[in-house]
């Protein structure tokens, strides 16, 4: 692979974007940790996207979609071929009877403007860090919401190039999964339906679950939020909390002893502690519970 000509002619294709080769991608996510992309490239449009991943269809380059990365490992051997980030794409406003958002706008900027809009339904999304592109990826959740209940369609697209709307069936909405996880489509635009209501109210519901969050959550260090997916009828951090794991260390990776869930960076951790880690929590819980914990984060790259 030819990476000068690659970054050459993606120059020609993102004139108002950014196009960068060898990118330290511990820069660009929450954990602070993982190798280098060959190419990293931020369109600033949606036209300079969808150049960009006909292009590496075309090619044969692989392409990896990165958002702000908050819920993503990179491995210590970096990314092959195109990084695509989304993080210039970040408008946001209302049509109709719908509120949009690009792909690249943080989920909490778009509860933010939900709010300025007097439009309930997002307040749930008040806390989480992800993009639009991610919280449609995992149908993100918490406090009793998930994307899945106010998205009304997504502008996506394909594998090849091609722009389609998706909705209702399409999305194959699942627990921390939708269509988006198979990779088959890239998030453009979320389209969210939401109710009238007093800011007032969504204010004071968003500064009670904003204090939940920053009261049980260890926000002071590095993560990549929730580690594990919750068990049925079980809940992650419970099951690690009495296993006997919190304060355990690996390299610089421990396991939170504010929330038993998170896996915090204390100390210039490589992704092979954290993920090692996170094998070890698995391993433990596994034996004790004869329970299988699953992890809700990506694990993206190479050794």
């Amino acid at each position: 692979m030819n990476i000068s000509k690659i970054q050459r002619d993606l120059q020609h294709i993102v004139t108002a974007g950014t196009v960068k080769i060898h990118e330290v991608l511990k820069d660009h996510v929450f954990t602070k940790m993982g190798g280098q992309a060959d190419i990293l490239v931020a369109p600033a449009t949606y036209e300079e996207l969808q150049q960009v991943v006909t292009y590496a269809h075309q090619q044969l380059i692989p392409l990896t979609v990165l958002g702000n990365g908050s819920n993503v490992i990179i491995r210590d051997g970096g990314i092959r071929g195109i990084v695509l980030q989304t993080s210039d794409l970040i408008e946001m406003g209302v049509r109709g009877d719908y509120l949009y958002a690009q792909c690249g706008a943080t989920i909490i900027d778009v509860s933010r403007y939900a709010l300025e809009q007097e439009l309930s339904g997002l307040e749930f999304a008040c806390g989480i860090p992800g993009t639009v592109g991610g919280a449609l990826y995992m149908n993100a959740g918490a406090y009793g919401g998930e994307v899945k209940d106010v998205l009304h369609s997504a502008l996506a697209i394909n594998k090849s190039g091609q722009v389609v709307t998706l909705q209702g069936d399409d999305l194959q909405w699942g627990y921390r999964q939708s269509v988006f996880a198979s990779g088959e489509f890239i998030v453009l635009e979320a389209r969210f339906v939401l109710k009238p209501a007093a800011a007032a109210d969504i204010k004071s519901a968003m500064d009670d679950l904003t204090y939940k969050r920053e009261s049980k959550q260890p926000l002071e260090y590095p993560s990549c939020g929730s580690v594990f997916k919750r068990p049925p009828g079980r809940y992650a951090g419970q099951l690690i909390q009495e296993s006997g794991l919190q304060g355990t260390r690996l390299g610089g990776a421990e396991v939170s002893k504010k929330h038993a869930g998170f896996i915090v960076n204390m100390d210039n951790a490589t992704a092979s502690d954290y993920i090692g880690l996170i094998q070890h929590v698995r391993a433990t819980v596994k034996d004790k519970f004869d329970i299988e914990l699953e992890t809700e984060v990506e694990i993206i790259g190479e050794e």
